[in-house]
Formats: structure tokens, C-alpha cells, sequence
């Protein structure tokens, strides 16, 4: 099967390099951008940075289920991954001091990370792609538009036209990103939009790169990964490949205070109003400058609108499918499973599109919407918080009582003091289990609301002050 894979991102090269080419289709891969890799990761890190892709230098972390997809599907990258330094941190470096219970359980295994930055995981894969050789590479060239036959009420695609001139294929992988232009390319012909929902995340990002200083200890394992949600703004810290760690502040896109941020002294001072995050600086060396980031949604994607494809031939995956509040790291575990739901789709239905469209719907619907619809009730339920706490907003309403089950922030302050707890969250973070399947067990349940009953102010995090937040702002 000939294969037009659009997307140079992790999306693409999973899909055309390392499943459809390996299962035997002729790949070709279009990216605006440059498709060869750079001689080494800190070349290829320094790279990163573009206007298109604004989040591949923002945090990143390989979630759980990620790894594991990787073991099943691609162990010879897996193994890539950790000799670029990559790094497998067991749960239990996740572990905070206030869990009482740090003894190993069955399962855990299961529930391991990969600290790396975003570049290194793209160099990893693009050197793979390099290696394949079913596919062909087409950096910097854009894709213009689809070419379509008419199947019954759809288009069934058949290939793209691009800058370069028009190419015929059986199957398009549409891998462009959170700025897909497939509505436009069915409107042009003549076809039906997709379904779409959106909804705000209503936050900005500013982070930085940094690495450990020779020689001296770090305050916590290089391995650590600690988001906490403040009164007036959100502060994270993620370990990454070789010994880097990777800062971000994190607040409302609306809150003008925060536009200072940019600036690596503001970065700093905001940063040293949590004794936690202080302690970090006086190890770390930053070696990039603050990268903002904004404009984020929620947003979701589904080729079958009432049962009917609007398009066959014709597959989005990663964020041209979803795309989810980065503060959870779920791109990367959507990417590789919408990658991995379009090889198998295919591999079955080869020569039925119609087929493999309804498919791949349902899988969608199965391994993508409850993540979608979980980030949009938490996002709204903090960006609630924060617009009170921030402008004066009206305190939200609290949650209806439900004794039957958990919600996303419930469990997270449960985890930090209960072992069975602890392991639902990050099952829950690692996308192991679905969001429903870890809110509605009961045994977690059980643990949870009886540590939630005994927590006072000890479960709320030590933060600045309305003025030593704003004296940092106006450093």
C-alpha cells in the first residue's frame, strides 16, 4: 500500500516510520520543515524552537502507557531512547515525602516513566525514520490540499497535491497537529466538516531548560516530576534526558501580571517564592532563555459524524485527533495510540476505507474521548479556582457530594499520603487505566475519602503571598 504520512512530528514518525512501514506499506512523509536529524541530541535540542511547534521545547515527560506501547511495538526504540540518555524512573521515584508507605507492590512495574526532553524523543524516532527503508522523506515541502474520488456521500482520498507537484496514494495519515487543516481540505471538496468540540485551558506557559551543576547533590531524585497548583498560578518541575530538568510557571493566560515572566530574572524570582522550586535553582545552570507558550485548547476530532465517515482514505492522529492541556503530558500517549489504532485499523481492513474509518472511529471513542472529556472537567474546575482567587470571580460550587466516586483532584491530594491512592493517581496520570475505571473503584474510593476526612491545612501547599508573588513579578 502506498502511504502519505503528513507530519513531521512524534504523530508521523510513529505512524509512517516505525509501524506502517515496518508493516510492510511505501511511505512517503511530507514536513515543512527540515527532515534530517541533527548529529546529536544537545544540537538537536538547541534546534527545537520553532514558531510551528511551540510546545517542543515545552516540558515533557513518556507517560506509563507510552512505554509500554513502545515495548510491545517498538522495543529497538525503547532501547534508543535509553542509550540517549533517556531516563526509566520506577513510581516510586515519584513517591512524595508525605507517603508514609513506600514499600513495593505488584504491578508497579507497569506504572514506569521516561524523563526525556521532547527534542531527544524526536531525534530518537527521526533517526529511525532515516533507517527505514520504506520511506521516502519530503522536508520542506507543503501538502496544498487533498485529491479525491466520490464514494456514496463522501470524498475517498487518493492522494495530495503538494508545492512539489501531485502524489497518488492509498491511504493519508494526517498528522499536521493542533492546526489541522482537514476542514478546509474537505471543504474544498465539496465534503462535510469533521465533528470537532473545543474547549479552554485558559493557560500560559513559561519554562526553561536547566542542567545539574557538577558535583553537587540535588534536593530530590533527577527523576522528578512535581506539578503544584498554587492559589494564583500553577509551578512545575520535570526531570528530563542527561541530567537536564525542565521549569515552568504556569499561569492564567488572563492574568497580565505574568507577562514579565519572559525574563529569566522574573522566571527566577517567581520560581524562589516556593522553598521547594529555591531549593532546585541552587543546583541547576539554565541553558536555554524562558520559552512562552499560549493559546492552548482542549480540542477533539471525529472523521464519523452520525454514524457516516465524512471522508475515507483519510485518518488524523495525535493532536490533528485531540489535544489536551500539557500540564498532564498526555500528547505523547495519544500520539503513539491513535499511531498504533491506525496500523492495526489497516492491517485488518486493507481494502475496505469505509470499514476502516467506523473503525477507527470506535477505537477513538475508546482510547481518546474519556481523556478528552476528564481535561476538560478539570481544566474547569481550576480555571475556576484561579479566576476567584486571581480576579474576583464568583467561588465556584463545590462539587455535588458522590460517595461512589472520585474526582481528578480528590485522588491526587488523597496520593500524597495513601499508598493505594498514590498508585491509582499515577495509573490514572500514566493512562494505564480510564478515568471513570480509577474514579469509580471503590477500594481507591475507600482509601481516598478516609485520608481526605483527616487532612486539614497540611494538604495545602506552601506558597507566596498576594505580595511576594507581585515584588517576584516586578523583579
Amino acid at each position: 500500500m502506498d502511504v502519505v504520512v503528513i507530519g513531521g512530528g512524534p504523530a508521523g514518525l510513529f505512524a509512517s516510520s516505525l509501524l506502517l512501514a515496518r508493516a510492510g506499506h511505501d511511505v512517503a512523509l511530507y514536513e515543512q520543515s527540515d527532515l534530517d536529524p541533527a548529529p546529536d541530541v544537545e544540537t538537536a535540542a538547541a534546534r527545537a524552537q520553532r514558531p510551528t511547534a511551540p510546545q517542543a521545547v515545552q516540558p515533557h515527560i513518556v507517560m506509563s502507557r507510552t512505554r509500554q506501547l513502545l515495548l510491545e511495538r517498538l522495543p529497538d526504540v525503547y532501547d534508543d531512547l535509553l542509550a540517549a540518555g533517556v531516563v526509566a524512573a520506577p513510581v516510586a521515584t515519584q513517591m512524595p515525602p508525605t507517603l508514609t508507605d513506600r514499600s513495593a507492590r505488584p504491578g508497579d512495574e507497569q506504572l514506569t516513566l521516561l524523563m526525556t526532553r521532547r527534542s531527544t524523543v524526536d531525534w530518537v524516532l527521526l533517526r529511525a525514520v532515516c533507517a527505514e527503508p520504506r520511506v521516502t522523506r519530503h522536508g520542506g515541502t507543503r501538502v496544498l490540499e487533498l485529491d479525491a474520488d466520490w464514494a456514496g456521500t463522501s470524498p475517498r482520498v487518493v492522494g495530495v497535491r503538494t508545492d512539489a507537484g501531485d502524489v497518488a496514494a492509498d491511504l493519508v495519515v494526517d498528522a499536521t497537529g493542533r492546526r489541522s487543516p482537514i476542514d478546509r481540505w474537505l471543504e474544498e471538496l465539496g465534503g462535510r466538516p469533521t465533528a470537532t468540540w473545543a474547549a479552554e485551558c485558559g493557560l500560559a506557559y513559561f519554562s526553561r531548560h536547566y542542567a545539574l551543576r557538577n558535583g553537587v547533590e540535588p534536593p530530590a531524585p533527577t527523576t522528578t516530576r512535581l506539578v503544584i497548583p498554587l492559589d494564583e498560578f500553577m509551578i512545575g518541575i520535570w526531570g528530563a534526558d542527561n541530567s537536564i530538568m525542565q521549569l515552568a510557571v504556569v499561569p492564567l493566560a488572563a492574568d497580565r501580571r505574568f507577562r514579565t515572566v519572559k525574563d529569566p530574572a522574573v522566571f527566577t524570582a517567581v520560581l524562589r517564592t516556593v522553598p521547594e522550586f529555591a531549593a532546585w535553582l541552587d543546583v541547576l545552570e539554565p541553558i536555554t532563555p524562558v520559552y512562552p507558550m499560549a493559546g492552548i485548547h482542549n480540542t477533539l476530532r471525529r472523521v464519523v459524524v452520525d454514524g457516516v465517515p465524512v471522508v475515507t482514505g483519510l485518518h488524523p492522529i495525535g493532536d490533528s485527533v485531540c489535544t489536551t492541556n500539557p500540564t498532564l503530558s498526555r500528547g505523547m500517549t495519544l500520539a503513539l495510540t491513535t499511531a498504533v489504532d491506525v496500523a492495526d485499523v489497516v492491517a485488518k481492513y486493507a481494502d475496505d476505507p469505509n470499514e476502516q474509518a467506523l473503525v477507527f472511529d470506535e477505537l477513538v471513542a475508546d482510547h481518546v474521548v474519556p481523556y478528552y472529556e476528564d481535561q476538560v472537567v478539570n481544566d474547569g474546575a481550576r480555571l475556576a479556582v484561579l479566576r476567584h482567587n486571581v480576579f474576583g470571580a464568583p467561588a465556584p460550587e463545590p462539587p455535588s457530594p458522590d460517595a461512589t466516586r472520585l474526582g481528578y483532584w480528590e485522588i491526587r491530594t488523597a496520593g500524597r499520603y495513601d499508598a493505594t491512592a498514590f498508585r491509582a493517581f499515577w495509573e490514572l496520570q500514566g493512562m494505564v487505566r480510564r478515568p471513570d475505571d480509577v474514579y469509580a473503584d471503590q477500594a481507591v474510593v475507600s482509601r481516598a475519602r478516609e485520608v481526605l476526612s483527616q487532612l486539614g491545612e497540611e494538604a495545602r501547599p506552601e506558597q507566596p503571598t498576594r505580595a511576594e508573588l507581585e515584588a517576584a513579578l516586578a523583579t
